[in-house]
Order: structure tokens, then C-alpha cells, then sequence
């Protein structure tokens, strides 16, 4: 069986080491551009992927089917090769973010929450918040909320950072 991760730049990820302590199987990393990621997708050789920053969008439409949830935020982390071939694209992250919360002892229910970013992860973190009552803003280079004027927002309970800041 073999697995990666996909993504554009990925000289930071630690995947492969993780993985090599959790089965016997290979682990990947496929890192491509964007105009590559359909292609590899349809023909590529491997039985799953997690998929990274900037693509947990753009494989939307590759995928087959998707899961409920991956279908609603519009973002997969987790893409599957079934045995016909076909894709389904998974969305883990969700439920990754809410165990987070839940184990910091977070509840943003009735808060004003603050999303750094408005990419795939943000997509998930924004349905995660929402889904537990809070009030969510998102941050982004453009729109009428941004990294210009985020002083507006000081009086959030929570920030979250989406964006690709500190991993490289």
C-alpha cells in the first residue's frame, strides 16, 4: 500500500518519520504544482493521501464522492482510493480542530472568533467554530475584513491562525 502527503512545498513536513512508526507501508511526499495535481490524482500510483496547504480545495472536484462532511465545508485533508479506482476525498480535519478545542477546555459558543486565512483549513476551523455557537470573522489579504484593519476585531475571544505563517 502506498500513501503520501500532497501539497505545493513540503521540505518541512515530518509525515514520512510519523508515518513509518504507525504501519508498514510506504509514505510519500508529492509535491507538485497546481497544474499537476489533476493528472496525478486520476493516474498517480497510491492507495491515499493527506492532502496539504494549498490544495484541500482544489481536489474537491477530483474526488468521485465525498463525504458528508467534506461535501459541506468544501475542503478534503483525506483522499481514498477505492478499489474501482475512483476517489473519495474525506474531511479529518474537522474533527482533529474540535478535539483540539475540546482538550484546551475551549468553547467559542456566544464568542466572537477571529479565522487568520480563508483557504481549506479555514473552511473547516470557520464550520467547527460555527457548529459550536460562535460568532466567526474571517481575515484574509482581501475583502472588507483584513490584515489592514484587524484592529477591528481586538475584541474576539479567540483567534486562529490558517495560514501558512511558521511552517516553513
Amino acid at each position: 500500500m502506498r500513501c503520501g502527503l500532497l501539497g505545493e512545498r513540503l521540505g518541512h513536513s515530518y509525515s514520512p518519520l510519523i508515518h513509518s512508526f504507525l504501519g508498514d507501508y510506504t509514505y510519500t511526499l508529492f509535491e507538485m504544482a497546481e497544474e499537476s495535481v489533476p493528472a496525478f490524482l486520476s493516474h498517480g500510483d497510491f492507495a491515499g493521501l493527506n492532502v496539504t496547504i494549498p490544495y484541500k480545495k482544489l481536489v474537491v472536484p477530483c474526488c468521485a464522492s465525498l463525504s458528508e462532511r467534506a461535501k459541506r465545508i468544501g475542503a478534503v485533508n483525506t483522499i481514498v482510493r477505492r478499489a474501482d479506482g475512483s476517489l473519495i476525498g474525506h474531511n479529518t480535519d474537522y474533527f482533529g480542530f474540535l478535539s483540539m478545542l475540546h482538550h484546551a477546555g475551549v468553547s467559542p459558543a456566544g464568542k466572537k472568533c477571529v479565522v487568520l486565512g480563508s483557504g481549506g483549513a479555514s473552511a473547516t476551523v470557520c464550520a467547527v467554530l460555527e457548529d459550536l455557537g460562535g460568532r466567526v470573522t474571517v481575515i484574509s489579504r482581501n475583502g472588507a475584513d483584513n490584515y489592514q484593519n484587524l484592529d477591528r476585531h481586538a475584541d474576539a475571544a479567540l483567534l486562529v491562525n490558517t495560514t501558512p505563517v511558521g511552517m516553513y
